[in-house]
């Protein structure tokens, strides 16, 4: 009875916290965190895979991290539980299992599981060796290779101590039939023998027509075909030299080694010769001088006659010792692929029916440190295949990133088409279940060699879609490239370069700093660090003409001040040919030549505006003429002027400052509660840290006082170094000179918190090319505590954001409202305020660092848009701090709404890079080559849905799953709503289960 009783309140209790927390969801469900995907190339790839019936590629990490891919779209990411390297990693080709070896020596099985319509990978078991009975040494047991039996029931595993294990697959049963190197030497002649030891197990190859039969090769170059059923060598073959990989010819009469001297053997399998002391034939590709080891070698059958032979490493050590090569050989076909970064693995996707009596490999594929590369084996010249994901998005350093929602459909195809044409591409297994996205996005990078590359960011794989290249436009020593290419064509070995990673810029001075795009007009306005503004327009037809110059200097003749950083770059004279795409039509160079801080675009005005650490300039580029020119140093900006490379010297200074900062900052009361919101919709935030951190959070909750502190801000002095520095910049149709008459403005904000408001005068259409655009001051703002302006955006009557160019005019955005009072947000480092205009006085604020001790870094607004109606939308504000933390924020209002951990405050370059969009989402670099993408928004969330069949027979994951539902409903059919209750626990703990990887959802 008194069980019953305990039943009947639980289940009552859990029904009332379900009915409530439904409600609020219902009311309130604008926002949740998710980590939803990673795009890029994985960071510290140590291992490929690649499974041939599902045509799936996996490739491991040195972070302990396994990535399937398949078709575009289908994606999946499993974390071991340790942190080690990914060794090995070997699909059970058909049954969607994976098996990964880790630097610990630890065997791992996973499993492509599926529930609620799509696939997800699970870990199901793991195993490690145990040592051998007498030995004490754990380096003999330590795995080198692994071998896959091609009926899937059986691994083999070689070791350091020259030992053959088998397990039973999938249960990890260790069988009673080890080899050891004493038994094979039983069988080598006693001339072979000379008491050294054969060394570790080097390579394990299965006979391709005999299954009982399996090819072993130990360090010191011998190789033996054992016989598993009788325990006997059938065949001994006697190397002289340090062996490095085995092959089989598809056919079993021949096999190739390949060994340290940087050649490789052809061996004749023959019954009736049980041990062979010479190979048939014998090849130093790139002798006769020393060789580096060959690591790897491929021997594939055509139909067409010669074999084709792929093998990496190979070349000469004293000329090409530092090269990372791999060697295509066919006939008198002889090609050395040049990569920039250390080959890691390949394979090539080839015939494997039993039946076919060629391989006839159609596609080379071919892991390195930095990117991958697929080469295309079917078409005559082997051309590289582009990658629809895993492209190298470090390929130069990322400098600045700009996303793009919505983009047009006559945009979007003008882009794809000055882009590079797309190949089938050969790893193309499973199938996305994710729905299609309803609009393009567009994911701009600016890159250290003065590159911007335009990515299709609409769905989970970020592909690759246009490349645009600045460097042509200067005089650089990239000019030279093509000559030192065309020499080295004619050099032996036959170098190719092959790939796209190239981390060395030639000019530092090209990197790219800011990008702005209209997205109706195809303009595109591009600022580099050497103080280059570049117009472009986007042009279908190839072209041929000069780029106008135009100078403006920022100094406006300021006496006491002399640049003393680099030089500007010198733009080439003449007529430049342009391919189809982004072609510039004018270019402004800044005076001094400082890094582009801040760029803005206004198409339909035709008006740019830019701003450097010496101050912000308009200009009219239809005319090709300056508008404005305002300097906002501060006597005391001496920083300003050395540029980066001479902030050295003040580093005395800058701490000497810090420390004063310090000391004046003291927080008076106690210390301040770690209360996630206590004004939030959301009861709670969603942490994505490690549970030690939500513990200490915990924890410092209980001693501290539940309301929070303000902290007491030291106002900035005005002479601090870079003072001048233009930190954001806007245009507005709005209220300036008074509250009847609305027109141009242009909005600018400093890093000593001061905020220039101009009132322009643009001619109409017509008359463009007849008058000049004017600028008048017309306010001028100075924040209290001289925090830098992050960002400044004007508010219409109703609070909503005014809409971009073209939007109103093309009828595609709703007319702001210009009726009620205009008001204008400023968001500094420490505070955000809401001004109304035109008389620019205060109506609100947030001050940010004052209750959460925290400084913006990044800041946007965004459209939160219902889970339950996609008719009802609310603006926010969306700021990303110093500490790694996202807070949302009511427009106009600015009543906190969330606050999320998203980011680890120690990571500065992932807070740096993070970049939000328009509908609630975001990207940061969580490696150089990676880039997180997240989703605030609870309605626009994109992630990898994707299906996978598999067919096998014993699945692990079912079972366990199978039995834990059966025994929760054995126990409680009989209580509908505690069985609710349960229900929806294990499904959400099932959930998280599945999607919860490095540090978030998965």
């Amino acid at each position: 009875m008194k069980i019953l009783r305990f039943l009947f309140f639980f289940c009552s209790f859990g029904a009332t916290l379900m009915f409530q927390a439904s409600l609020s969801l219902e009311r309130n469900f604008f926002f949740f965190l998710f980590l939803t995907v990673e795009h890029g190339f994985p960071n510290q790839p140590s291992a490929l895979a690649y499974d041939p019936q599902l045509q799936l590629m996996a490739i491991g990490t040195k972070s302990g991290a396994i990535k399937v891919y398949g078709a575009p779209g289908v994606e999946f990411t499993g974390l071991h539980k340790d942190t080690a390297a990914v060794t090995q990693i070997h699909f059970l080709s058909g049954q969607g299992r994976i098996l990964s070896l880790l630097d610990d020596n630890s065997l791992h099985l996973w499993e492509i599981g599926g529930k609620e319509g799509h696939s997800y990978l699970e870990e199901v078991r793991s195993f490690s060796l145990p040592g051998r009975p007498g030995i004490e040494s754990t380096s003999a047991t330590r795995v080198t290779v692994l071998l896959l039996k091609l009926n899937l029931d059986l691994l083999c595993v070689g070791t350091e101590g020259g030992g053959v294990h088998f397990l039973q697959l999938p249960t990890f049963s260790l069988l009673d039939r080890s080899l050891f190197h004493d038994e094979v030497m039983q069988s080598a002649p006693e001339e072979y023998k000379c008491g050294k030891s054969l060394g570790p197990v080097e390579a394990l190859q299965e006979h391709p027509q005999q299954a009982e039969k399996i090819l072993i090769g130990y360090s010191r170059g011998l190789v033996v075909l054992w016989d598993l059923n009788t325990r006997h060598v059938d065949n001994l073959f006697l190397g002289k030299q340090q062996l490095e990989s085995l092959v089989w010819e598809r056919s079993g009469n021949t096999f190739v080694s390949s060994h340290s001297d940087g050649g490789y053997l052809v061996w004749t399998v023959n019954s009736s010769t049980p041990c062979t002391h010479q190979p048939t034939t014998s090849t130093i590709p790139y002798g006769p001088f020393p060789c580096k080891a060959v690591n790897k070698i491929l021997w594939r059958t055509t139909e067409t006659g010669a074999p084709l032979v792929l093998l990496s490493g190979g070349m000469p050590r004293a000329s090409y010792g530092d090269r990372h090569c791999l060697t295509i050989l066919q006939d008198s076909t002889h090609v050395t692929l040049d990569f920039t970064s250390r080959v890691i693995d390949f394979f090539t996707v080839h015939c494997i029916d039993q039946e076919k009596e060629y391989d006839d490999p159609t596609s080379l594929v071919v892991l390195l440190e930095e990117e991958l590369v697929v080469i295309d084996l079917a078409t005559p010249g082997w051309p590289t295949i582009p990658s629809p994901y895993l492209a190298p998005l470090h390929s130069s350093a990322i400098t600045c990133s700009y996303h793009i929602s919505n983009v047009p459909s006559k945009l979007w195809e003008r882009i794809i088409t000055a882009g590079q044409s797309q190949s089938d591409w050969p790893i193309c297994g499973g199938r996305s279940v994710a729905p299609e996205s309803k609009q393009k996005e567009l994911l701009l990078t600016g890159h250290e060699d003065g590159t911007v590359r335009f990515w299709d960011a609409s769905g989970v794989s970020l592909q690759p879609l246009y490349k645009l290249s600045t460097a042509n436009i200067f005089q650089t020593d990239c000019d030279h490239n093509d000559s030192l290419t065309q020499a080295g064509e004619e050099e032996w070995p036959p170098f190719r370069k092959v790939g796209c990673f190239d981390p060395y810029s030639d000019d530092p001075r090209l990197g790219i700093q800011k990008i702005c795009l209209c997205k109706y007009s195809g303009k595109l306005v591009v600022a580099g660090t050497a103080g280059q503004v570049i117009v472009m327009y986007l042009s279908d037809e190839k072209s041929d003409h000069m780029i106008d110059v135009a100078t403006v200097d920022l100094l406006q003749d300021r006496e006491g001040f002399t640049w003393k950083g680099h030089d500007r770059l010198p733009p080439k004279t003449g007529s430049v040919v342009f391919a189809p795409g982004f072609q510039p039509v004018v270019l402004v160079q800044c005076i001094p030549p400082a890094a582009v801080t801040a760029v803005t675009l206004h198409a339909e005005w035709n008006l740019i505006a830019f701003g450097t650490s010496h101050g912000f300039g308009l200009f009219d580029y239809h005319r090709r003429a300056p508008v404005l020119a305002r300097c906002t140093l501060h006597p005391n900006d001496s920083l300003a002027m050395e540029g980066p490379l001479s902030r050295v010297k003040s580093l005395k200074k800058s701490l000497r400052q810090s420390f004063r900062r310090i000391r004046k900052s003291r927080v008076s009361g106690k210390k301040r509660a770690v209360i996630s919101n206590p004004t939030s919709k959301v009861s709670s935030p969603q942490s994505l840290f490690s549970p030690v951190q939500e513990a200490n959070a915990q924890l410092a909750e209980q001693d501290a006082e539940m309301a929070p502190v303000q902290r007491r801000i030291e106002a900035r002095s005005a002479d601090d170094s870079l003072s001048g520095v233009v930190r954001c910049l806007c245009f507005a149709d709005t209220f300036l000179r008074d509250g009847t008459h609305h027109g141009p403005t242009m909005w600018a904000g400093t890093n000593s918190g001061s905020v220039y408001a101009y009132a322009l005068e643009v001619p109409s259409q017509e008359k463009f090319s007849e008058q000049s655009v004017e600028a008048v001051l017309g306010k001028e703002i100075q924040l209290m505590h001289r925090a830098p302006v992050v960002s400044i955006a004007v508010l219409d009557g109703r609070g909503n954001p005014l809409p971009e160019p073209y939007e109103v005019s093309r009828d595609l955005a709703k007319a702001p409202d210009m009726q009620g009072s205009h008001s204008v947000l400023i968001a500094s480092e420490e505070q955000f305020k809401v001004f109304m205009l035109p008389k620019v006085s205060a109506k609100t604020k947030f001050k940010l660092t004052a209750h959460e001790g925290c400084r913006v870094r990044k800041v946007a607004l965004v459209t939160f848009t219902s889970v339950s109606s996609e008719e009802y939308c609310e603006n926010g504000l969306v700021c990303l701090t110093n500490l790694g933390d996202i807070h949302v924020f009511s427009v106009p209002a600015l009543r906190p709404q969330v606050r999320y951990d998203c980011i680890r405050k120690e990571d500065i370059s992932g807070i740096a890079s993070c970049v939000f969009t328009k509908t609630g989402q975001g990207f940061y670099l969580i490696s150089p080559s990676e880039y997180e993408r997240f989703s605030l928004s609870a309605r626009v969330i994109t992630e990898p849905l994707c299906q996978v069949d598999v067919d096998r027979l014993h699945d692990l994951t079912v079972l366990r799953y199978s039995k834990l539902s059966h025994c929760l409903h054995l126990q409680f059919e009989h209580n509908e709503v505690f069985s609710c209750v349960i229900k929806i626990c294990s499904s959400k703990y099932l959930q998280a289960r599945m999607k919860l990887g490095r540090g978030g959802w998965r």
